[in-house]
């Protein structure tokens, strides 16, 4: 099976700007993450795809420097960013990981990916999200390639093509979905917050390489669970975002997310 791995990123972004550019311990933040990706073993073939905007030539750049794969699609589809990708790639599965989760696991990414490769036939959808228990920023999400062209096709709300996937996980009753949960019987996804939107994120994954990076550049979820454990300060620097995800803004539309796997930002 062709497995593609499509990590979509841009530059602009209302929230914090360019974040992808960021710098983590001497590279942007789009490589250490593409780094950690590129760590799991059924990944397949990655493609960074971005977009056909000027603005995100520097990324198309980074890609050619670093010799990885570059797409360039529609600004704000990503629904059609997605397929055009993979039809590109001739894929004949493809999984989805955002640019926002520098602290991604590699471990997390095989763990889904062989829930959905062992039995490629079995599902149309695994996830690690639907719902969501791993602390948020572990995001894998793996679709068959049929299923994702007739989300291309049929979707029409502006929500479903600018986050890619609801369409499928949106509609159990017409999809095989399986959810991946995290082992250890907990459910932090609305507790620990490892993704990026706001300074203080920036702040706090910056503060985890730090500390992790130059002794251990291969550091894992475990290594970012102990080292808040034994520093607990740093889990403050953005714990108040934790929950804060983009559901928010769509609970109207949305029929499997319920009110409390969300949270709207306190001034």
């Amino acid at each position: 099976m062709n497995v593609l791995t499509v990590i979509q990123a841009r530059r602009g972004s209302s929230r914090l700007p360019d974040k992808v550019s960021m710098d983590l311990c001497g590279a942007t933040l789009l490589e250490r993450m593409v780094e950690r990706v590129m760590r799991a073993k059924q990944v397949g073939t990655v493609v960074i795809a971005t977009t056909t905007d000027p603005y995100d030539n520097p990324i198309q750049d980074i890609c050619e420097r670093r010799g990885w794969n570059c797409f360039r699609g529609h600004p704000t589809d990503l629904l059609d960013r997605h397929y055009q990708a993979a039809a590109a790639f001739n894929a004949d599965s493809v999984v989805k990981i955002p640019s926002d989760v520098p602290l991604i696991d590699p471990a997390v990414i095989d763990l889904v990916l062989t829930e959905a490769l062992s039995s490629p036939n079995q599902y149309d959808f695994v996830s690690n999200l639907h719902p969501g228990t791993w602390p948020d920023g572990m995001d894998v999400e793996w679709m068959s390639m049929p299923v994702l062209h007739t989300a291309w096709k049929e979707a029409t709300l502006p929500m479903e093509r600018e986050h890619t996937t609801p369409f499928i996980w949106e509609r159990p009753d017409r999809f095989r979905i399986k959810n991946v949960e995290w082992p250890s019987g907990l459910d932090w996804s609305m507790s620990h917050r490892f993704t990026i939107d706001y300074p203080e994120d920036y702040t706090f994954i910056k503060t985890v390489y730090e500390a992790l990076w130059p002794q251990n550049p291969t550091f894992g979820l475990e290594d970012i669970l102990n080292l808040l454990e034994q520093q607990p300060e740093i889990y403050t620097i953005n714990s108040r975002f934790a929950g804060v995800n983009w559901y928010r803004n769509h609970l109207d539309e949305l029929k499997t997310i319920a009110e409390h796997q969300t949270k709207t930002l306190n001034p």
